[in-house]
């Protein structure tokens, strides 16, 4: 049975609002945030995406044939799941629109052999999901900054008791912090 997990960068105050990464994610880069972020993607065989993320990172990640930042290969070859009731198509190669029963899908894909799902960013996605039962595990990347207003991965209505399984300080201050629900 695989996992379902979670994967997301954002700041202290919950921001992950990827027009204003500038701010409070490219400031704290480093060579072990990499490795990490680099090393969630290649475990995963398969991931899972909202609508919106999708049609951010499909365009970008699409085009990039030389395995760009050790990870465009993989997620150019990866099988990716959208779950959207209004995407006509999903154009990245193995992507798959999921439209209806999309806790029974999810559930049926958790039920099938390999290793884990990661859902990147989505966050409207997670928290339908984490009402659900349906997650497995939280890898959030922490940024060490406070950005006061944006989009934040915790909607209003959001609500989830977690258990820290791990936590690790990176270079600059960001903190990888793991959880499972409670």
């Amino acid at each position: 049975m695989r996992k379902l997990i979670v994967s997301t960068w954002m700041t202290l105050d919950g921001i992950f609002d990827a027009e204003s990464m500038g701010q409070w994610f490219n400031p704290y880069d480093s060579q072990e945030r990499q490795d990490i972020i680099r090393e969630g993607i290649l475990s995963a065989d398969a991931i899972l995406f909202g609508r919106k993320t999708y049609e951010m990172l499909a365009p970008y990640w699409s085009s990039l044939k030389n395995n760009e930042m050790g990870v465009a290969a993989k997620l150019n070859s990866v099988q990716k799941y959208v779950v959207s009731t209004t995407l006509k198509e999903a154009t990245w190669e193995h992507s798959t629109i999921i439209r209806d029963d999309i806790e029974q899908e999810i559930t049926r894909l958790k039920q099938q052999p390999g290793k884990e799902i990661q859902i990147e960013g989505s966050a409207a996605l997670v928290q339908s999901l984490a009402k659900a039962g349906l997650i497995d595990e939280y890898q959030f990347l922490v940024h060490p900054v406070m950005m006061g207003s944006g989009k934040r991965f915790f909607g209003e209505g959001m609500q989830a008791g977690l258990q820290l399984t791990s936590s690790r300080q990176l270079d600059k201050g960001v903190m990888l912090l793991c959880y499972q629900p409670a």
